[in-house]
């Protein structure tokens, strides 16, 4: 079953906090929409990226919960 997966881009504390960039993903796996979002951070973290400040990536179901997050901390 395909479902609407939210994938948030979260800046640090230092930047101001909050939500950087929204993207909305359709998968038919939690799994897929968590390789995207390795995929996002991974990309948002290059040092060549316009942005450098963010601290965490992560997946909203259709819900709205928080189904999967990866950090700077992890």
């Amino acid at each position: 079953m395909i479902e609407i997966y939210r994938i948030e881009s979260v800046a640090s504390e230092e930047a101001g906090g909050g939500v950087l960039r929204r993207i909305m993903v359709r998968a038919d796996s939690l799994d897929k929409a968590k390789e995207r979002a390795r995929k996002v951070f991974s990309l948002a973290r290059r040092p060549q990226s316009r942005d450098p400040e963010i601290e965490s990536v992560r997946v909203l179901n259709g819900a709205g919960y928080e189904v999967f997050s990866i950090s700077t901390r992890d």
